[in-house]
């Protein structure tokens, strides 16, 4: 995998945000909005890594960075390469341990993902990470590795969750989206929805809102 784009903070940082992009873009997508939320966040680093080139067999097999290759989409279910998804929660777990590393609490390192990129830190942060995270920002996206055999011991069952969809989502449908948040909440998880007029993107209501959320976290 490429170096990730690190973003420093304007003062020594204290917390860390790793910030996984979607299917087709890349690791700069997101920097416009991190670097806003830096200016309310002065002591936060930014990790924004890069996904893999790779052929997406729903899109006709074409070569485009994607964190796991998806093999069919439906209205309530995707079915996706699950070996590709456990190496890029992998990659995920070496991040957060490279910021434990140098000197960041677990407890103020926060996983965020649009759409393919949620997927991925949703998993990672309750299938995969063992110990402490200040929380998961889940955007645009769905849960595939949900299922009802899944037990979340007591940490993973204080994690928060904010959860944000737009209501006219035409990629990752928004019932999709619910689902993820309902099976988090169904087991105690502090697990918030927000959602907004909008397809498959992000506004400006959405970046306040995550904002707010990670100062909360992040002060309280």
């Amino acid at each position: 995998m490429s170096e990730p784009l690190i973003l420093p903070p304007r003062q020594p940082a204290d917390a860390c945000v790793i910030w996984l992009h979607g299917l087709g873009a890349d690791r700069f997508d997101f920097q416009p909005v991190a670097e806003e939320l830096q200016e309310r966040l002065p002591t936060t680093r930014f990790v924004l890594p890069q996904a893999p080139t790779r052929p997406v067999t729903v899109n006709n097999g074409w070569q485009m960075p994607s964190w796991y290759d998806i093999l069919s989409m439906g209205a309530t279910a995707r079915t996706i390469d699950k070996a590709q998804l456990e190496q890029s929660a992998q990659s995920v777990l070496d991040l957060i341990e490279a910021q434990r590393d140098a000197g960041i609490d677990p407890a103020r390192i926060f996983l965020a993902g649009f759409s393919q990129g949620g997927a991925v830190v949703l998993h990672a942060a309750f299938l995969r990470w063992q110990g402490a995270l200040g929380g998961v920002l889940a955007l645009s996206t769905y849960a595939p590795t949900f299922g009802a055999e899944l037990q979340l011991d007591a940490q993973r069952q204080r994690l928060p969750v904010l959860c944000l969809h737009g209501t006219r989502d035409e990629v990752v449908p928004y019932a999709l989206g619910r689902a993820a948040h309902d099976f988090l909440a169904a087991r105690q998880v502090p697990v918030d929805w927000q959602e907004y007029p909008m397809g498959h993107e992000v506004c400006p209501a959405e970046i306040e809102a995550i904002g707010n959320w990670l100062q909360a976290r992040l002060n309280g």
